[in-house]
């Protein structure tokens, strides 16, 4: 049954670059026949609202939709906010459905939805639209959204999935940012040359070229192969892989132009040069021929990030051994022994938890942090969570308690390149190095690539995250196997919202902070202050944890 809707709501409104205000009286619009308007029932701050936040205009997903609707479409949603037009941030949310328009087919009043954000299909001039930027959010106490939006077309499937009733709006909203620590354990990595791709084959004098056609994917060879190589014999190897061939200079080739490059050398200069060559999604592959490199080398690890770049390597000849490290995902393995850098953050809480509860035989992690206070808030969270499934647990700072260990498995939360060469270092046989953080996409490192191809690591990152991703963890949220308010640390109404934002900024708090926008003067209030301030709410807690018992007692003087 469709509620009457207020004429005016509380918004939080992003009007210019690190200007946030409160706005009382922002218009309350009635859907159009396309358009579905939600009640917004909480909403997780995340440290995405800050790139956000600083960038305003210059964010690439607040930039203006140039394909994938018709832009006669784009006029008719008053949510579309796109350029320097003032927005409602917040992406991390749970609604329900309280009016529809009649040509709404998905959805109906009265449904509770998990709102999925990342508009893929809807390009921007650099990456793509998105709920939360260039189309409103949910930091407001109602949300117009459009079906020819948020409808995938081409699986006509519904960015809004219907959720049960039952389950709390907190632990709904939090799915979204789980969601992308999800997606960076079971993204699948290609482990062939990609059939269709342009293809850059570079060999050194005196290295073999060997094991090209045992790399090709299994569906097809790539287009083309350009040869940059030293002498007849090389050219030869590639010829017989049965592909046109292109020979070339190094110098000549234009960067970002190759979908996987294969080096037959051990030339520092000439790997940094490659390393521009590399599209985004391409794999290279270093073949050592027995050789090594000799020092460091300046890798653009913010890429493998941003660009799903991938780095493989052999000390020997043959190409196709290097393909043999990629992991089918991210996942962790039986035993691996993981290190999450930055663990007591509110997203490496959430990786420390998934990794206790993923299930996955024999495996121990090492969190660290140089935060006392936050290493003090994941442990009361993870340690009898970690003794109920036996995996063994350790929550260090490293100034105090350095770490000296290698490890099978890293994951790292802070968008700084020398923990990426630190993690090679301490690398060992067979690890997966995870950049989870945003390293800033330009940021190059020093790496011994040597250390890296011996050890047969993988390093790799993800951004956001699918559908599929957000599925995942709601089922798990759905079946007990995985409780994501364990990651809340604090609560706050419409009042309090600014002053979140600002704690994520200054990362005051260890662990996430949900707004309820339909409690519009609730400050923000750290759940070990609530027994203060709430004592009826605090008394629902269970051992510090926000539950939903406590967030229905919270909800009731919303009315």
């Amino acid at each position: 049954m469709e509620q009457t809707l207020p004429k005016t709501q509380y918004a939080i409104q992003l009007v210019g670059p690190d200007e946030l205000k409160l706005n009382s009286e922002k218009e309350a619009c009635q859907p159009g026949p396309y358009q579905v308007v939600a009640k917004v029932e909480a909403v997780g701050l995340c440290f995405s609202d800050l790139k956000l936040l600083k960038q305003f205009d210059q964010h690439a997903r607040k930039s203006e939709v140039l394909s994938g609707v018709d832009a006669s479409v784009l006029s008719e949603v008053s949510s579309y906010k796109p350029k320097s037009e003032p927005t409602v941030p917040g992406h991390e949310a749970c609604a329900v459905i309280v009016a529809v328009g009649e040509k709404v087919r998905h959805h109906h009043a009265g449904q509770k939805v998990l709102i999925q954000t990342d508009y893929r299909w809807l390009k921007t001039a650099a990456s793509n639209a998105a709920f939360g930027y260039n189309f409103e959010g949910a930091l407001q106490e109602y949300v117009v959204m459009d079906e020819r939006i948020y409808v995938d077309p081409d699986r006509d499937e519904s960015f809004l999935i219907p959720v049960e009733k039952e389950l709390s709006a907190s632990a709904i909203a939090l799915v979204e940012p789980w969601a992308c620590v999800e997606s960076s354990y079971v993204t699948a990595e290609r482990n062939t040359i990609l059939a269709g791709s342009k293809l850059l084959v570079v060999a050194d004098a005196g290295h073999a070229v060997e094991g090209l056609a045992a790399s090709f994917a299994s569906n097809g060879k790539p287009a083309a192969i350009t040869v940059v190589c030293a002498d007849a014999a090389q050219l030869e190897s590639v010829k017989a892989a049965g592909i046109e061939v292109t020979t070339a200079e190094l110098s000549t080739l234009a960067d970002e132009a190759f979908d996987d490059i294969v080096y037959f050398g051990a030339q520092k200069d000439t790997i940094e040069t490659l390393n521009d060559k590399l599209a985004a999604k391409g794999i290279i592959n270093i073949a050592l021929g027995n050789k090594t490199i000799g020092q460091e080398v300046c890798v653009g690890v913010g890429r493998t990030h941003y660009g799903l770049t991938r780095w493989v390597g052999t000390t020997g000849s043959n190409a196709a051994e290097s393909y043999q490290n990629i992991p089918a995902t991210g996942e962790l393995r039986q035993g691996d022994t993981a290190l999450v850098v930055g663990a007591a953050g509110p997203m490496g809480q959430m990786h420390v938890i998934r990794l206790i509860c993923s299930g996955i035989d024999g495996i121990s992690i090492v969190g660290t942090d140089f935060d006392d206070e936050r290493l003090a808030s994941l442990n009361a969270k993870a340690d009898r969570l970690a003794d109920e499934r036996g995996v063994g647990l350790s929550l260090v700072n490293p100034k105090t308690n350095p770490v000296n260990e290698k490890f099978s498995y890293f994951a790292i939360m802070a968008p700084v390149g020398p923990l990426v060469a630190q993690a090679v270092k301490d690398s060992a046989d067979g690890a997966i190095i995870n950049i989870f953080a945003g390293i800033p996409a330009t940021v190059k490192q020093d790496l011994d690539l040597d250390t890296y191809i011996a050890n047969r690591c993988f390093m790799f990152g993800t951004s956001g995250s699918t559908l599929d991703d957000m599925k995942i963890v709601l089922n798990k949220v759905v079946s007990g196997q995985l409780d994501t308010n364990l990651s809340v640390d604090a609560v706050c109404g419409m009042a309090g919202a600014i002053d979140g934002i600002r704690a994520v900024e200054n990362r005051t708090l260890a662990g996430k902070i949900i707004v309820y926008p339909q409690l519009k003067e609730l400050p923000l209030t750290p759940l070990e202050t609530l027994g203060e301030k709430v004592p009826d709410v605090a008394a629902k807690l269970e051992n510090g944890i926000w539950t939903q018992a406590a967030e229905a007692e919270l909800l009731k003087s919303a009315g």
